[in-house]
């Protein structure tokens, strides 16, 4: 069956400036857009077109934050499809039908869902078709195969929690003999789950098969729940998942610690592929998702990319971001042959990519090292300079990097901004260490969000435990008469700190306990405005009774999320803490941005800039610290944050005159610098990554169990940081050589084991980096 692009997809060819395919290397068609918003509006377009062409069809769509944008503009489109000035922007994307597209006439097919979960919940998927598709798009309910999992398998009259009361499946029952009558009634629930699941996959073949899949990639490259290993030919199936399907679903179910025990049910990719005529786009955003995306389009069809199975299909697509299109060699070799001059940048990536492809020192490369590799050839072609002189440039970059990053500055003003709580640790600790040890500095901590979705039910039960047994033994009888919980009172506030470590010092828990406890009770006294201690104990019980019956993952109520967030607030105080700063010195700007919702709003100059000028305006910093995170590369919230500070330096540079302020760009754990990216290398000790290690286990005691976990590691995010972090200086040591590093006259340089990539910059630069924060998302 041969490949044929449509209008809309001929008009998105075009303005890319690309191919749909390059072959032989890209074995699936692709189209490029530059932006998450973009890529929404594009899919949004071809999907509308797809209806029109064929009402009564089958489409599959996705959940997750993957969609927000898709939901956004089909939404804006079909709501005002009669108004004249919509119809120019249709007919500018490749719709010239005026007739609007039937979506009550489809028939819809759910992909997955988490398996046991009640389909009221609102992180269910069932919940989150039938919000955004069957009652926001308009589908017709009763064409829709929904997957409910109250109704899957189970007997007349039976619960999903009768049957899995710990709400843990164990599949081996498939193949075991049951122990237990309860066993026994679970295996019967197994296999009548096997049988539904057939059912739903005939049901779905005997509508033709889906017509329009739409779904994105996991970061094992998992399309629906058929991770990596998965059956190119499988059907719709309850199953397990993997590591890296567990991490990202952590979100979504309020922990890793319930989504390694769920499974899925799952459409199979032999059931996206049955109709060989199928239209299937995955999108994707995001230079994070490049290795993925790369491998799905590139590699031979294999289980261990279950992307690839999407080569059945003459109508499948990737639509994806520039970032998330990195790694198409062809496409990017294109690209460079196109080019001029290739950029300073690219040239340092090309040379670098290619020591460290050789195992060589920069010094080392040869001009056949040079000619062996596609990019560093043609690049000879497109600079001015021999490849010696290239080869002498890039070590020099390098070498001033390292030099840039171990030098220390003084009488500087910083202000670091995260936006999280553990962001600045995680991105450039040492960094924040070398230059408070200089007291001509000074340094102020800007927390930029309230980061309640971080704190687990769980915990926060352990520290209402904890906080019940100071009161109900009288540890805090004298504490209360001298009103010492007065939630203003900042001298107060710090003695809860140096309580707390004092115990870290100690090595004494109950010490710790008590400084953790003393921050929870003024927490609650300045919440409920109640300093009765009866009253207290009342709304203890209160709360423990709410964590013990919200379940996991649940959007908390307003004053709930306050409290989760003003104990992130109190890990953050006891970290810088551990380096001598106190409250006056750690700020805490709650952003209204952040709610909690699954498609964060976008931020607001009167709500959400105007606190951060304010705080500029306070500080008057010399140099300002950011999380340099691209679009869709990692947290939503980075991102945002990120446009948040750019508006507001350009407005405190407007105001004050000042053009002076150096910004330094960090990143951490959610995304990293390609070397030739960064310009200043900070060199990390094993003394600092010791310090790391101690002050994230001891100050995050709501992260150190790795609840919302990276997909990349299994474990607290202070040793992923770590990981990083060596393996950049690895990178590097390849580049420059070991006797750089060993036989360098600075002990820093020779005691360094790990690096820190950073990028300074003049505010111009940085501005450069960032979107207005005041145009709207694509005009919506």
């Amino acid at each position: 069956m041969k490949t044929t692009t449509t209008k809309v997809e001929q008009l998105a060819i075009e303005r890319s400036g690309q191919k749909l395919q390059y072959v032989p290397s890209e074995k699936v068609g692709v189209i490029v857009v530059d932006n998450f918003p973009s890529l929404g509006k594009l899919t949004a377009l071809r999907f509308l077109e797809w209806v029109q062409h064929n009402p009564g069809g089958v489409v599959s769509l996705p959940t997750g934050k993957t969609p927000e944008h898709f939901i956004r503009w089909v939404t804006h489109f079909v709501d005002q499809w009669n108004s004249s000035s919509l119809r120019k922007e249709l007919e500018e994307g490749g719709i010239t039908s005026t007739e609007k597209p039937d979506i009550g006439s489809l028939h819809f097919v759910q992909i997955d869902e988490f398996y046991p979960i009640h389909p009221k919940q609102q992180n269910s998927f069932y919940y989150y078709v039938n919000k955004y598709y069957m009652h926001g798009f308009g589908f017709d309910r009763s064409k829709a195969l929904l997957i409910d999992d109250s109704k899957v398998g189970l007997p007349a009259g039976k619960r999903i929690t009768d049957i899995w009361p710990e709400q843990t499946v164990d599949l081996s029952l498939r193949y075991r003999q049951p122990k237990t009558r309860e066993e026994r009634m679970q295996k019967s629930v197994l296999e009548d789950i096997d049988q539904w699941c057939a059912e739903y996959e005939e049901q779905i073949r005997s509508l033709g098969g889906i017509g329009f899949f739409l779904g994105g990639i996991g970061p094992d490259g998992h399309i629906g729940f058929n991770v990596s290993g998965s059956d190119l030919n499988s059907t719709t199936r309850l199953t397990a998942t993997n590591y890296e399907t567990q991490a990202v679903a952590a979100t979504d179910l309020g922990g890793i610690e319930v989504s390694r025990n769920r499974l899925v049910i799952t459409i199979g990719l032999g059931t996206i592929t049955y109709n060989r005529s199928c239209t299937a786009i995955i999108m994707a955003a995001g230079e994070a998702k490049a290795e993925v995306v790369g491998d799905a389009i590139q590699k031979k069809m294999h289980v261990r990319y279950p992307g690839t199975v999407l080569q059945y299909l003459p109508n499948a697509r990737f639509y994806l971001t520039k970032g998330a299109a990195k790694l198409l060699s062809e496409r990017n070799y294109e690209i460079l042959a196109g080019q001029e001059v290739v950029p300073d940048e690219e040239t340092e990536r090309i040379v670098i990519d290619l020591a460290v492809a050789k195992r060589k020192r920069v010094r080392e490369l040869t001009v056949k090292d040079f000619e062996s590799e596609r990019f560093s050839e043609l690049l000879l072609t497109k600079r001015k300079e021999t490849w010696q002189q290239l080869v002498d440039e890039v070590d020099k970059k390098l070498t001033e990097k390292v030099e840039l990053g171990r030098t220390s500055h003084s009488n500087e003003v910083f202000l670091h901004t995260e936006p999280h709580h553990d962001d600045l640790m995680l991105g450039y600790l040492p960094y924040i260490v070398r230059h408070a040890r200089d007291a001509s500095n000074s340094h102020t901590f800007l927390t930029l969000t309230s980061g309640f979705n971080a704190v687990t039910n769980s915990y926060m039960l352990d520290l209402l435990d904890n906080l019940k047994r100071f009161l109900d033994d009288g540890s805090f009888s004298k504490l209360i008469n001298e009103g010492y919980f007065n939630p203003n009172d900042e001298t107060k506030r710090n003695r809860d700190v140096w309580q707390y470590l004092d115990g870290v010092a100690e090595n004494n828990p109950r010490t710790r306990a008590e400084g953790e406890a003393r921050r929870l009770l003024r927490n609650l006294v300045f919440l409920f405005e109640d300093d009765n201690v009866q009253n207290l104990k009342n709304r203890i019980d209160e709360l423990a009774n709410y964590f013990n019956t919200q379940y996991p993952g649940k959007k908390d109520l307003p004053h709930i999320q306050r409290l989760k967030g003003m104990m992130r607030e109190w890990e953050a105080d006891c970290l810088w803490g551990y380096f001598g700063f106190n409250g006056q010195s750690i700020l805490h700007a709650r952003l209204g941005f952040y709610k909690g919702d699954i498609f964060t709003e976008e931020p607001k100059v009167e709500r959400d800039v105007l606190p951060v000028l304010n705080v500029l305006r306070k500080v008057k910093p010399t140099i300002v610290g950011v999380a340099l995170d691209p679009e869709a590369s990692g947290p939503d919230t980075h991102y945002k944050v990120l446009q948040v500070m750019s508006e507001a330096l350009k407005m405190y540079e407007s105001e004050s005159g000042r053009s002076d302020i150096k910004v330094i760009g960090y990143r951490n754990i959610w995304y990293r610098f390609h070397p030739a990216e960064a310009n200043v290398f900070i060199p990390v000790s094993l003394n600092m990554f010791a310090i790391l290690q101690n002050s994230f286990n001891n100050a995050f005691g709501s992260q150190r169990g790795a609840s919302f976990p990276s997909y990349e590691h299994d474990g607290p995010f202070s040793e992923l940081a770590q990981r990083i972090q060596v393996r950049q200086y690895q990178k590097v040591k390849t580049c420059l050589g070991r006797q750089y590093f060993n036989e360098h006259p600075s002990p820093l340089i020779r005691a360094t084991r790990g690096l820190v990539f950073a990028k300074l910059m003049n505010l111009q630069e940085f501005y450069d980096t960032c979107l207005a924060l005041r145009k709207s998302t694509e005009d919506l």
